[in-house]
Protein backbone atom coordinates (compact mmCIF):
# COMPACT_ATOMS: atom_id res chain seq x y z
CA UNK A 1 0.00 0.00 0.00
CA UNK A 2 1.23 3.65 -0.80
CA UNK A 3 2.20 5.46 2.15
CA UNK A 4 -0.33 8.05 1.05
CA UNK A 5 -3.09 5.89 1.31
CA UNK A 6 -2.92 4.93 4.77
CA UNK A 7 -5.93 6.46 6.03
CA UNK A 8 -7.16 6.59 9.37
CA UNK A 9 -11.06 7.09 10.06
CA UNK A 10 -12.98 7.90 12.71
CA UNK A 11 -12.73 6.42 15.98
CA UNK A 12 -8.89 6.38 15.33
CA UNK A 13 -9.50 3.02 13.35
CA UNK A 14 -6.51 2.72 11.15
CA UNK A 15 -5.52 0.69 8.11
CA UNK A 16 -1.93 -0.43 9.56
CA UNK A 17 -4.34 -1.37 13.10
CA UNK A 18 -6.72 -3.08 10.78
CA UNK A 19 -3.95 -5.43 8.89
CA UNK A 20 -2.10 -6.36 12.02
CA UNK A 21 -5.11 -7.56 14.03
CA UNK A 22 -6.01 -9.91 10.68
CA UNK A 23 -2.53 -10.93 10.85
CA UNK A 24 -1.87 -9.20 7.89
CA UNK A 25 1.66 -7.80 7.29
CA UNK A 26 1.52 -4.40 5.60
CA UNK A 27 4.25 -3.66 3.54
CA UNK A 28 4.47 0.70 2.83
CA UNK A 29 5.85 1.87 -0.68
CA UNK A 30 6.42 5.20 -2.10
CA UNK A 31 6.14 8.41 0.04
CA UNK A 32 3.08 10.25 1.50
CA UNK A 33 2.46 12.60 -1.50
CA UNK A 34 4.23 10.46 -4.74
CA UNK A 35 3.67 6.83 -5.02
CA UNK A 36 4.62 5.17 -8.76
CA UNK A 37 3.89 1.86 -10.28
CA UNK A 38 7.99 1.03 -9.89
CA UNK A 39 7.46 1.48 -6.04
CA UNK A 40 4.34 -1.59 -6.33
CA UNK A 41 6.88 -3.62 -8.80
CA UNK A 42 10.06 -3.65 -6.39
CA UNK A 43 7.64 -4.11 -3.20
CA UNK A 44 6.32 -7.50 -4.63
CA UNK A 45 7.84 -10.74 -3.22
CA UNK A 46 7.25 -14.61 -2.28
CA UNK A 47 5.31 -13.43 0.29
CA UNK A 48 3.34 -11.02 -0.92
CA UNK A 49 -0.97 -12.01 -1.13
CA UNK A 50 -2.62 -8.82 -2.62
CA UNK A 51 -2.08 -5.14 -3.19
CA UNK A 52 -4.14 -2.63 -2.27
CA UNK A 53 -5.72 0.93 -2.90
CA UNK A 54 -7.37 2.83 0.00
CA UNK A 55 -9.09 6.27 -1.47
CA UNK A 56 -8.38 8.96 0.20
CA UNK A 57 -11.78 10.17 0.98
CA UNK A 58 -11.49 11.89 4.26
CA UNK A 59 -8.50 14.01 3.45
CA UNK A 60 -7.02 15.18 0.11
CA UNK A 61 -2.88 15.72 -0.25
CA UNK A 62 -2.30 18.86 -2.98
CA UNK A 63 0.48 19.91 -4.42
CA UNK A 64 3.68 17.90 -5.57
CA UNK A 65 1.82 14.57 -6.02
CA UNK A 66 1.80 11.26 -8.07
CA UNK A 67 -0.35 8.15 -7.41
CA UNK A 68 -1.16 5.43 -9.80
CA UNK A 69 -4.77 4.72 -11.03
CA UNK A 70 -6.40 1.37 -10.07
CA UNK A 71 -6.21 -0.33 -13.40
CA UNK A 72 -2.55 0.20 -13.59
CA UNK A 73 -2.02 -1.45 -10.16
CA UNK A 74 -4.47 -3.89 -11.14
CA UNK A 75 -2.07 -4.59 -14.18
CA UNK A 76 0.65 -5.45 -12.08
CA UNK A 77 -1.11 -7.30 -9.69
CA UNK A 78 -2.89 -9.29 -12.21
CA UNK A 79 0.86 -10.12 -14.33
CA UNK A 80 1.96 -11.45 -11.06
CA UNK A 81 -1.27 -13.34 -10.28
CA UNK A 82 -2.32 -11.75 -7.28
CA UNK A 83 -5.54 -9.67 -6.61
CA UNK A 84 -5.71 -6.31 -6.31
CA UNK A 85 -8.36 -5.23 -3.19
CA UNK A 86 -9.64 -1.53 -3.48
CA UNK A 87 -11.35 0.56 0.03
CA UNK A 88 -13.57 3.35 -2.14
CA UNK A 89 -14.68 4.72 1.23
CA UNK A 90 -18.04 6.53 0.40
CA UNK A 91 -18.80 4.25 -2.82
CA UNK A 92 -20.56 6.37 -4.99
CA UNK A 93 -23.02 4.48 -7.60
CA UNK A 94 -23.35 7.85 -9.85
CA UNK A 95 -21.27 10.55 -11.36
CA UNK A 96 -22.09 13.19 -8.93
CA UNK A 97 -19.79 16.00 -11.63
CA UNK A 98 -23.38 15.70 -13.82
CA UNK A 99 -25.06 17.60 -10.67
CA UNK A 100 -22.76 20.19 -10.10
CA UNK A 101 -20.68 18.26 -7.72
CA UNK A 102 -17.00 17.18 -7.55
CA UNK A 103 -16.76 13.92 -8.76
CA UNK A 104 -15.64 10.55 -6.42
CA UNK A 105 -14.85 7.32 -7.65
CA UNK A 106 -17.83 5.27 -8.99
CA UNK A 107 -17.71 1.55 -7.58
CA UNK A 108 -18.70 0.42 -11.28
CA UNK A 109 -15.67 1.73 -12.76
CA UNK A 110 -13.23 0.46 -10.16
CA UNK A 111 -14.41 -3.19 -10.35
CA UNK A 112 -13.99 -2.07 -14.57
CA UNK A 113 -10.81 -1.07 -13.93
CA UNK A 114 -9.66 -4.62 -12.53
CA UNK A 115 -10.08 -4.40 -9.29
CA UNK A 116 -10.63 -7.89 -7.68
CA UNK A 117 -12.59 -6.95 -4.50
CA UNK A 118 -14.20 -3.75 -3.87
CA UNK A 119 -15.31 -2.23 -0.67
CA UNK A 120 -17.20 0.69 0.30
CA UNK A 121 -19.86 2.18 2.21
CA UNK A 122 -23.83 0.99 2.17
CA UNK A 123 -24.70 4.84 3.72
CA UNK A 124 -22.86 8.10 2.58
CA UNK A 125 -23.49 9.01 -0.94
CA UNK A 126 -25.08 5.78 -1.85
CA UNK A 127 -27.62 7.03 0.67
CA UNK A 128 -28.90 3.39 2.50
CA UNK A 129 -28.42 2.40 5.62
CA UNK A 130 -24.89 2.16 7.67
CA UNK A 131 -23.15 -1.11 6.46
CA UNK A 132 -20.23 -1.98 4.70
CA UNK A 133 -19.98 -3.98 1.49
CA UNK A 134 -17.69 -6.17 -0.32
CA UNK A 135 -18.28 -6.46 -4.08
CA UNK A 136 -15.74 -8.53 -6.27
CA UNK A 137 -14.75 -11.45 -8.13
CA UNK A 138 -17.23 -14.45 -7.50
CA UNK A 139 -14.35 -16.43 -6.27
CA UNK A 140 -13.03 -14.19 -3.86
CA UNK A 141 -16.39 -13.41 -2.20
CA UNK A 142 -16.93 -16.89 -1.89
CA UNK A 143 -13.90 -17.16 0.30
CA UNK A 144 -14.89 -14.10 2.22
CA UNK A 145 -18.16 -15.83 2.62
CA UNK A 146 -16.63 -19.45 4.32
CA UNK A 147 -14.48 -16.91 6.71
CA UNK A 148 -15.93 -16.68 10.02
CA UNK A 149 -15.96 -13.36 10.66
CA UNK A 150 -18.04 -12.93 7.88
CA UNK A 151 -20.87 -14.72 9.80
CA UNK A 152 -19.86 -12.84 13.07
CA UNK A 153 -20.21 -9.37 10.82
CA UNK A 154 -23.62 -9.76 8.86
CA UNK A 155 -26.27 -7.36 8.66
CA UNK A 156 -29.69 -7.74 9.85
CA UNK A 157 -32.93 -8.40 8.05
CA UNK A 158 -33.52 -4.91 8.41
CA UNK A 159 -30.64 -3.44 7.27
CA UNK A 160 -30.66 -6.02 4.21
CA UNK A 161 -34.45 -4.76 3.36
CA UNK A 162 -33.99 -1.38 3.22
CA UNK A 163 -30.56 -1.50 1.52
CA UNK A 164 -32.50 -4.02 -1.07
CA UNK A 165 -34.96 -0.91 -1.02
CA UNK A 166 -32.52 1.90 -1.84
CA UNK A 167 -30.81 -0.59 -4.46
CA UNK A 168 -33.53 -0.64 -6.38
CA UNK A 169 -34.25 2.82 -6.78
CA UNK A 170 -30.91 3.09 -8.57
CA UNK A 171 -32.71 1.16 -11.24
CA UNK A 172 -34.90 4.17 -11.61
CA UNK A 173 -32.42 6.58 -12.97
CA UNK A 174 -35.00 9.55 -13.35
CA UNK A 175 -36.21 9.17 -9.69
CA UNK A 176 -32.87 9.27 -7.76
CA UNK A 177 -32.89 12.72 -7.04
CA UNK A 178 -36.26 12.51 -5.53
CA UNK A 179 -36.27 9.29 -3.31
CA UNK A 180 -32.75 9.48 -1.59
CA UNK A 181 -32.45 11.75 0.78
CA UNK A 182 -28.61 12.32 0.44
CA UNK A 183 -28.81 12.99 -3.49
CA UNK A 184 -31.83 15.38 -2.53
CA UNK A 185 -30.56 17.77 0.15
CA UNK A 186 -26.94 17.57 -2.08
CA UNK A 187 -28.88 18.94 -5.17
CA UNK A 188 -32.20 20.08 -4.17
CA UNK A 189 -32.04 24.02 -3.98
CA UNK A 190 -30.23 26.84 -4.78
CA UNK A 191 -28.56 29.57 -2.61
CA UNK A 192 -31.35 32.32 -3.53
CA UNK A 193 -34.05 29.62 -3.00
CA UNK A 194 -32.48 28.53 0.46
CA UNK A 195 -32.43 32.22 1.43
CA UNK A 196 -35.88 32.78 0.27
CA UNK A 197 -36.83 30.26 3.28
CA UNK A 198 -34.88 31.94 4.95
CA UNK A 199 -36.73 35.20 4.74
CA UNK A 200 -40.13 33.22 5.86
CA UNK A 201 -38.35 31.95 9.11
CA UNK A 202 -36.69 34.44 10.76
CA UNK A 203 -39.33 36.21 11.98
CA UNK A 204 -41.20 33.65 13.80
CA UNK A 205 -37.71 32.65 15.42
CA UNK A 206 -37.19 36.39 16.55
CA UNK A 207 -40.38 36.30 18.28
CA UNK A 208 -40.05 33.04 19.88
CA UNK A 209 -36.36 33.88 21.34
CA UNK A 210 -37.68 37.74 22.24
CA UNK A 211 -36.14 40.91 22.35
CA UNK A 212 -32.56 39.08 24.55
CA UNK A 213 -31.70 37.56 20.65
CA UNK A 214 -30.91 38.79 17.22
CA UNK A 215 -31.71 36.94 14.43
CA UNK A 216 -30.24 37.70 10.86
CA UNK A 217 -29.43 35.81 7.42
CA UNK A 218 -25.90 34.98 6.04
CA UNK A 219 -24.74 33.25 2.87
CA UNK A 220 -22.96 30.16 4.72
CA UNK A 221 -21.36 26.72 2.99
CA UNK A 222 -22.66 23.45 3.51
CA UNK A 223 -19.88 21.34 4.18
CA UNK A 224 -20.72 17.74 2.10
CA UNK A 225 -19.18 15.68 4.52
CA UNK A 226 -15.60 14.30 5.94
CA UNK A 227 -16.31 11.22 5.20
CA UNK A 228 -16.38 12.25 1.40
CA UNK A 229 -15.87 15.30 -0.68
CA UNK A 230 -13.60 16.07 2.41
CA UNK A 231 -12.52 19.25 1.28
CA UNK A 232 -16.04 20.73 -1.08
CA UNK A 233 -18.05 23.04 0.13
CA UNK A 234 -21.64 24.09 -1.10
CA UNK A 235 -23.37 27.30 -0.94
CA UNK A 236 -26.43 27.36 1.17
CA UNK A 237 -28.20 30.14 3.96
CA UNK A 238 -28.34 30.01 7.37
CA UNK A 239 -30.61 31.95 10.32
CA UNK A 240 -27.83 33.18 12.23
CA UNK A 241 -28.72 33.77 16.26
CA UNK A 242 -26.48 35.85 18.27
CA UNK A 243 -27.11 37.04 21.76
CA UNK A 244 -27.77 40.93 22.08
CA UNK A 245 -25.84 41.19 25.08
CA UNK A 246 -23.38 38.25 25.76
CA UNK A 247 -20.42 37.73 24.45
CA UNK A 248 -19.81 34.54 25.85
CA UNK A 249 -20.58 30.80 24.75
CA UNK A 250 -22.65 30.01 27.64
CA UNK A 251 -26.13 31.41 26.28
CA UNK A 252 -25.68 29.70 22.93
CA UNK A 253 -24.95 26.57 24.31
CA UNK A 254 -28.22 26.85 26.45
CA UNK A 255 -30.14 27.05 23.21
CA UNK A 256 -28.56 24.81 21.70
CA UNK A 257 -29.30 22.62 23.83
CA UNK A 258 -33.38 23.52 23.82
CA UNK A 259 -33.45 23.51 20.34
CA UNK A 260 -32.10 19.72 20.69
CA UNK A 261 -34.69 19.33 23.42
CA UNK A 262 -37.51 20.51 21.45
CA UNK A 263 -39.93 16.94 20.59
CA UNK A 264 -38.69 17.40 16.67
CA UNK A 265 -35.28 18.35 17.54
CA UNK A 266 -33.72 21.17 15.65
CA UNK A 267 -29.85 20.94 15.21
CA UNK A 268 -27.50 23.87 14.27
CA UNK A 269 -24.03 24.70 14.33
CA UNK A 270 -21.82 27.51 16.49
CA UNK A 271 -19.20 29.64 15.44
CA UNK A 272 -17.61 32.74 15.88
CA UNK A 273 -19.91 33.48 18.61
CA UNK A 274 -23.29 32.83 16.76
CA UNK A 275 -25.37 29.74 16.57
CA UNK A 276 -25.93 28.91 12.88
CA UNK A 277 -28.96 27.02 11.19
CA UNK A 278 -27.97 26.00 7.70
CA UNK A 279 -31.45 25.48 6.17
CA UNK A 280 -30.08 23.39 2.83
CA UNK A 281 -31.37 20.05 4.83
CA UNK A 282 -34.77 21.78 5.81
CA UNK A 283 -37.42 19.94 4.03
CA UNK A 284 -40.59 20.48 6.04
CA UNK A 285 -40.86 24.27 6.60
CA UNK A 286 -44.27 24.04 8.41
CA UNK A 287 -42.75 21.58 10.96
CA UNK A 288 -39.76 23.64 11.63
CA UNK A 289 -42.14 27.11 12.48
CA UNK A 290 -44.11 24.89 14.87
CA UNK A 291 -41.32 23.10 17.11
CA UNK A 292 -39.88 27.07 17.59
CA UNK A 293 -43.05 28.03 18.58
CA UNK A 294 -42.47 25.82 21.65
CA UNK A 295 -39.98 27.60 22.66
CA UNK A 296 -40.55 30.30 25.36
CA UNK A 297 -38.16 33.68 25.69
CA UNK A 298 -35.33 32.70 28.45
Amino acid sequence: MSRGELVEIGGAFRVPDVMRSAGARLVEIGTTNRTHPADYERAIGADTAALMKVHTSNYKITGFVADVAEAQVAGIAHARELPLIVDLGAGSFIDLSAYGLPKEPIVRETVAAGADIVTFSGDKLLGGPQAGLIVGKRALIERIKRHPMKRALRVSKLTLAALEATLMIYRKPEHLLRDIPTLRLLTRRTQADIEAVAQRLRPALADALGADWRVEIAAVSSQVGSGSLPVDVIPSAALVVRHAASKSGAPLNALADRLRALPVPIIGRIADNSLLLDLRCLEDEAEFARQIAMLSPA
